[in-house]
């Protein structure tokens, strides 16, 4: 199976800490956002991944990443989404890449505590089809919504202002081959973009796709208060934090003797 993070789109909720450089170039804690998902696909076995990116700043990524040596990488690919067509836009610049293959798509702003292995090896033993990973939330008219009946997903509503579950569809996707068919066949919603819900709800009418609860803590990153509890959840996680919370400690009971 092969990997993609999708790390395009202008970032205009971030405004204007994104007038000078990408959305997923931003710092997580001690960490650029990229950083994250990478690692996603990388605690999952994945070794082949695809970056696209866009916008003024791509230029930027292979500066900070490179070939990936510090994921442990010989190499790493990259595309260039022109403008914003939405993220099935952007995942349809990977057909190329996936040359056939299985491939797992993360979104460039998302961020989990824990891994996707065992998702992964289950989607990897699906013959065809699709897998997504669902986590519970409190606001899930930000997010797709999945709703669920049995072990079967019934279908997903795109940011639903009366939600039927509280079922969020992270940016966590893993398909087969047929997901660029599926793509051809999209019209632009009425926000002018190709929607990966319309690419999901396709595989939930084929009777195709599975699905995971997402275990341990998740959140995107893509608007101010989502960045800062990214960066809260993170450090709070972080062995660094931990050290430093120590070394402050020790500090403060010196002083005082």
């Amino acid at each position: 199976m092969k990997g993609v993070v999708l790390a395009g789109g202008t970032g205009s909720r971030l405004f204007p800490l994104t007038k000078i450089t990408n959305k997923h170039l931003l710092p997580i804690y001690d960490r650029p956002m990229i950083y994250f998902p990478i690692q996603t696909l990388v605690d999952a076995g994945i070794r082949d991944i695809l970056i696209v990116t866009g916008g003024r700043n791509s230029g930027d990524f292979l500066r900070l990443l490179a070939n990936g040596k510090q994921f442990g990488l010989n190499h790493i690919n990259y595309t260039y989404q022109e403008g914003e067509g939405g993220i099935a836009d952007a995942l349809n610049l990977a057909e190329h890449f996936a040359d056939g293959h299985k491939i797992c798509v993360v979104l460039g702003d998302n961020i989990i505590e824990g891994d996707i292995r065992q998702a992964a090896d289950r989607f990897r033993q699906q013959d065809t089809g699709a897998h997504i990973l669902l986590k519970e939330v409190h606001d899930a008219e930000r997010f797709g919504v999945a709703e669920v009946s049995g072990d079967h997903i019934v279908g997903i509503e795109e940011k639903p202002a009366r939600p039927k579950s509280n079922l969020a569809v992270t940016g966590i996707y893993m398909y087969d081959a047929t997901v660029f068919d599926k793509i051809r066949t999209l019209v632009p919603s009425r926000r002018g973009e190709l929607e990966i819900t319309d690419v999901n709800n396709a595989y939930i009418r084929e009777g195709t796709m599975t699905f995971s609860y997402l275990d341990g803590w998740w959140t995107d990153a893509g608007t101010f208060d989502s960045l800062l509890r990214a960066a809260n959840l993170v450090a709070k996680s972080s062995p660094r934090s931990a050290a430093e919370d120590e070394a402050a400690a020790s500090t403060e009971g010196a002083v005082r003797a």
